[in-house]
């Protein structure tokens, strides 16, 4: 979805997501990421979702840890990271955010409660270090809807999401360039992947900052 059409329904005005964008200066370092000589920064946090009533209910905190055969650099391990904060949970732009995304999910599955992980994530890249978006490469979430949304890009060159079909046939490719652009997948269907970030300007950072949200049926399990 382009930009323009995300705002359009997503209802918030231009101060709200300007204000919404500086959530992404207060992300903590990817201790996991940076072992794997990744530049990230991230937090996390769960939402139950009721399709019945519409309505998100935030989840304690807990370790991260996705599903065996889907990403090949983490299985069976439990990673812990930085809540979100509760000025980010309660942003109007993040809250519109999810009802959209609701609305999406709801046409791909109709359990009664969905699990939502939300993930706000900055690649950093510089002029000796390319940022990787995605270390673990073409992989699933183990979810049925995933959704990345662009918050902002700077100084960036690279950073094109591919989606794949299960055999391994190129579905899309696109970079997600303005902010509020915004990648849907089917997770069951679909594989992913974000190529390296470059700067543009080598005497100066890039980064490329993207929301992460996905959906799976059900309660919680791990």
């Amino acid at each position: 979805m382009p930009a323009a059409v995300t705002t359009l329904c997503l209802g918030v005005g231009e101060r709200a997501w300007a204000h919404f964008r500086t959530h992404w200066d207060s992300l903590s370092p990817d201790a996991y990421a940076s072992e794997r000589g990744t530049r990230r920064l991230r937090r996390y946090g769960r939402f139950s979702f009721s399709a019945a009533t519409g309505r998100f209910r935030r989840l304690s905190q807990e370790y991260f840890v996705q599903p065996e055969a889907t990403n090949p650099l983490y299985i069976g391990r439990d990673r812990v990271f930085e809540p979100l904060t509760d000025s980010f949970a309660a942003a109007p732009v993040f809250r519109a955010v999810l009802r959209l995304l609701g609305r999406f999910a709801t046409t791909l599955d109709d359990p009664p409660e969905w699990t939502v992980r939300v993930h706000p994530f900055r690649v950093v890249a510089s002029a000796d270090a390319r940022g990787l978006p995605t270390p673990e490469g073409r992989h699933r979430d183990g979810v049925t809807l995933v959704a990345s949304l662009l918050v902002g890009r700077q100084n960036a060159t690279g950073g094109a999401s591919s989606v794949f079909d299960t055999d391994g046939r190129q579905v899309l490719t696109t970079t997600l360039s303005e902010p509020g652009d915004l990648l849907l997948g089917d997770d069951r269907r679909t594989l992913h992947s974000v190529s390296p970030l470059s700067p543009s300007d080598p005497s100066r950072p890039a980064y490329r900052d993207v929301l992460v949200v996905t959906f799976a049926p059900g309660p919680h399990r791990r």
